[in-house]
C-alpha cells in the first residue's frame, strides 16, 4: 500500500516548521547523518526566509539540532550556474551567524542538505556527501583533526567542518537502457538503505507501507494529501502549477535561444561561404590573366580588397601567378 504525501519542497515553507512535526525532519536526518538526531527549533535569518520566494527556485529551512548543531536544507528545481557558490555562502553565513562580536569562536557543525532536481552530471549515484576532516602534512606523514571542544573538562575533540550533501531525486531509480537492440531495461537502483527510503519519498511524493525509515510513516501520516482541507488542497494545486509554469518558461527560452543561435550560425555560415567563394574567385581569376578591375566587377570587391586577398594567399603559399 502506498500514500500520497504532500511534496517535501512544499512541506519544508510551513509544514515541518511546525514544532509538531519536527519528527519527520528529525527522522530525515537521522538517516541521512546515520546517527540519532533531534530536531530542537528551526532558525530565521535574513537568508533563509520562511516562504518560497519570488524566483520559485529555492526553499530554505535552518533547524538547529543536538549540541547545538545545525542543518541547512535547500531546494533547488531549476540549473543555476552559481549553484554550488549559493551552498557555499549559505553555510558560510550559517557558521558566521553563530558567533557574536568579542566571544569565543565557538563554532557547531553545520550540515548542508541540498536536494537537486536538475542534472549536475550524476549518472547512477544519486547522494554524494563533502567534508574535511582532518588536515594532512605536506612533508610528513602527520594529520591534525579538524575539531575543537571549548569545555576544558572535556578531552571529547568535537567534528566542526561543515559536511555538504547533494542528494540527486530524479536519478534514483533510473531505468538504464544497456543494449540498445535488446528492448530489455534494469533497474539498476533499488532501495539498499533506509535513507534510499527517504529518496523515494521525495522522488514520488509518497509512502509505502513497508518502509520504515525514521520519521517517515509519520511523514505519510501527517503529509497525507486525503487529509488537506479544499483551501488547502487548492493552495497546493496552485503552487504545484506555478512550478509547472516555470519550467515551461525557462524551457521555451532555452528553446528559443537555441532556435536564435542556429539562426545565427546558418547567416555566419552563408556570410563566410560567400566569402570563401569570393576569394577563390579572386585567385582563379588572376591565375587566368584577369585584370585587377576585371576581378572586382565580377566579385563586386574594390581593388584594394582584391588585392589584400591575393597577398595573403601569397603569404599562406597559395600558388597564383602575378600578372602585371
Amino acid at each position: 500500500m502506498e500514500r500520497t504525501i504532500i511534496s517535501f519542497d512544499y512541506a519544508i515553507k510551513d509544514i515541518l516548521r511546525d514544532k509538531a512535526n519536527f519528527d519527520i525532519l528529525s527522522g530525515f536526518l537521522t538517516e541521512l547523518i546515520e546517527k540519532p538526531v533531534t530536531v530542537q527549533e528551526v532558525l530565521e535569518s535574513e537568508g533563509n526566509p520562511a516562504t518560497i520566494d519570488g524566483k520559485v527556485n529555492r526553499l530554505d529551512l535552518k533547524a538547529k539540532i543536538d549540541d547545538g548543531e545545525l542543518a541547512v536544507f535547500e531546494i533547488q528545481f531549476f540549473d543555476q550556474i552559481d549553484y554550488l557558490g549559493k551552498i557555499l555562502f549559505n553555510v558560510s553565513k550559517a557558521v558566521v551567524e553563530q558567533v557574536s562580536a568579542g566571544e569565543l569562536y565557538d563554532v557547531k557543525k553545520v550540515y548542508s542538505v541540498n536536494i537537486t532536481y536538475f542534472n549536475m552530471g550524476a549518472i547512477n549515484e544519486y547522494v554524494f556527501v563533502a567534508n574535511i576532516f582532518e588536515f594532512k602534512g605536506i612533508h610528513f606523514d602527520e594529520f591534525i583533526p579538524f575539531s575543537q571542544n571549548l569545555d576544558p573538562l572535556s578531552n571529547v575533540p568535537k567534528d566542526i567542518h561543515p559536511e555538504y550533501f547533494l542528494i540527486f531525486p530524479r536519478v534514483f531509480e533510473k531505468e538504464d537502457q544497456n543494449d540498445k537492440s535488446d528492448k530489455k531495461v534494469e533497474k539498476i537502483r533499488t532501495t539498499k538503505s533506509k535513507f534510499d527510503e527517504w529518496v523515494y519519498v521525495l522522488k514520488h511524493s509518497a509512502v509505502k507501507s513497508e518502509f520504515t525509515a525514521a520519521g517517515i510513516q509519520a511523514a505519510g501520516e501527517k503529509l497525507n494529501i486525503l487529509k488537506m482541507t479544499p483551501q488547502q488542497r487548492a493552495e497546493y494545486e496552485a503552487d504545484k502549477q506555478t512550478k509547472m509554469t516555470q519550467k515551461s518558461q525557462l524551457y521555451t527560452a532555452e528553446l528559443k535561444g537555441r532556435i536564435e543561435g542556429r539562426a545565427e550560425g546558418r547567416a555566419e555560415g552563408e556570410e563566410f561561404g560567400l566569402l570563401k567563394e569570393k576569394k577563390d574567385t579572386v585567385i582563379r581569376g588572376r591565375n587566368n590573366g584577369l585584370s585587377i578591375e576585371t576581378i572586382a566587377k565580377l566579385t563586386d570587391l574594390s581593388n584594394e580588397q582584391i588585392l589584400q586577398i591575393l597577398e595573403l594567399a601569397r603569404l599562406d603559399n597559395v600558388p597564383f601567378i602575378q600578372k602585371q
